[in-house]
């Protein structure tokens, strides 16, 4: 199995908890990141050592189901998910790290297996631009929205 890295930064003007209040409300994340509806699973609000999210990743009908279960909770700095699903399995990092009373760096990784053995590793060259350019979308949008928040003392 090959395992892949994918990381971004981006830096945000809004303190680190208002980004790791944004990032983890697992809920609304679809409204910053790139084709994908996120839902805890079980009850509650998925903010604990030990849920179980469920994403969908896609455009319109047509998605990847993929089952995470939180593996590493250490807020307001560290998230660590396990992806369970068939097709996307490794881990999703998203770090926070403050730089001032009002700037902070958000970091997202995913630490990926890849699949179909041999043919994925060949297809990742090819694949890696598309998936690189739909984070740093997500990223810039996930900027905005956090300071968005900021700004209007929600």
């Amino acid at each position: 199995m090959t395992r892949v890295e994918l990381s971004e930064p981006v830096d945000v003007a809004a303190p680190a908890e208002v980004v790791w209040q944004t990032v983890t409300d697992w809920a609304s994340q679809g409204e910053w990141m790139l084709g994908t509806r996120v839902r805890p699973t079980g009850g509650g609000d998925g903010r604990r050592l030990g849920a179980v999210l469920e994403a969908v990743t896609g455009i319109g009908p047509v998605g990847v189901t993929d089952r995470m279960e939180i593996v590493e909770w250490i807020p307001p700095r560290r998230c660590v998910v396990r992806h369970l699903g068939r097709v996307v399995r490794g881990e999703g990092v998203f770090e926070v790290l403050p730089l001032g009373p009002e700037r902070a760096r958000f970091r997202w990784s995913e630490l990926l297996d890849l699949p179909l053995g041999r043919l994925g590793a060949l297809g990742w060259p090819l694949v890696r631009p598309a998936f690189r350019a739909g984070m740093a979308l997500s990223l810039r949008r996930l900027e905005r929205r956090c300071e968005a928040v900021y700004r209007s003392g929600a």
